[in-house]
C-alpha cells in the first residue's frame, strides 16, 4: 500500500514509519506493482509502446507519462504525477531518480541512454552471479553485457546472491577488484542502492568469490524486479 504522511512524505505501509498516523491512501498493492512495473518498462525498454520521448540520459516527462498510461490504462484515470513520484521516492532498491519534472531509471536499460550517474564512492569490491557451468569461460573472457547495455555488478556478496538466484538456485559468485580496475582507468558508476554499471570487466579484475555468506533467511538482499 503506497501513503502519504503530511509531515514525513511518501510511504509504502499501513502507517507512517516515523509518525505512525495512517496517512493519505494513494494506491493499494495491486496498483502499485502494476504501475511499478509499467513505469520501469517505459524508461528502461519500451517509451516507444506509449509514444514517449526519452533523451540520450534517460529522462522522460513526468506529466506525460501519467498521461500516456493513463489514455493507455482507462482504469488508471486518476494517476497524476504526484503518484509517480511516490513510487519512485519509495522504491527501496533506487531504481528510479527525479529531477524536477522529469524521472528516469537508474539501471536496467535495453534503450541506448548514457547515464551521467556518479562515479565516486565506489567498493573496492563488487560482485557478480554467474551459473556455474558460465563460471570458467568468465573468468578466462571477462565480465561483458548480455540482455542490458551495461554489465550490472552488486554491492555486497549477498546482493549478486539474489540477483542471481532468478536463474540458477545456486549461482557461483565472482569478486571484482573494482578498486584496481578504476586505478587502470575503467570507469564504474553508481546507480540505484546496490548497483554499479560498467562497460565490460575483464578478465583480469575478476577472481571466484571465496567468503562467508549470510544465510539466506537474514541476507539483506532481495530478488531484482523481472522488468
Amino acid at each position: 500500500m503506497l501513503k502519504e504522511c503530511a509531515q514525513h512524505g511518501y510511504f509504502r505501509a499501513e502507517s507512517c514509519p516515523v509518525c505512525g498516523q495512517g496517512g493519505r491512501f494513494l494506491m493499494n498493492d495491486r496498483e502499485l506493482d502494476h504501475l511499478g512495473r509499467i513505469l520501469t518498462g517505459i524508461l528502461r525498454h519500451f517509451p516507444d509502446r506509449y509514444q514517449l520521448p526519452i533523451d540520450s540520459q534517460g529522462w522522460v516527462s513526468l506529466p506525460q507519462i501519467a498521461r500516456a498510461i493513463a489514455q493507455k490504462h482507462p482504469a488508471y484515470h486518476w494517476l497524476r504525477v504526484q503518484h509517480l513520484v511516490a513510487i519512485a521516492e519509495t522504491d527501496a532498491k533506487g531504481r528510479y531518480e527525479v529531477r524536477d519534472d522529469r524521472v528516469r531509471a537508474t539501471y536496467g536499460h535495453t534503450v541506448e541512454v548514457d547515464l551521467d550517474l556518479p562515479t565516486e564512492n565506489i567498493p573496492d569490491h563488487l560482485y557478480f552471479p554467474v551459473t556455474p557451468e558460465e563460471a570458467a569461460i568468465v573468468l578466462e573472457v571477462g565480465l561483458k553485457p548480455s540482455d542490458r547495455r551495461k554489465v550490472h555488478l552488486s554491492k555486497t556478496a549477498e546482493d549478486a546472491r539474489a540477483a542471481g538466484m532468478v536463474r540458477t538456485p545456486s549461482p557461483t559468485l565472482l569478486e571484482i577488484d573494482a578498486k584496481r580496475a578504476r586505478a587502470d582507468g575503467i570507469v564504474i558508476k553508481r546507480a540505484g542502492k546496490t548497483v554499479f554499471l560498467v562497460d565490460q570487466v575483464p578478465a583480469e579484475y575478476l577472481a571466484r568469490f571465496e567468503g562467508e555468506l549470510a544465510p539466506l533467511d537474514d541476507a539483506a538482499a532481495s530478488p531484482p524486479d523481472a522488468a
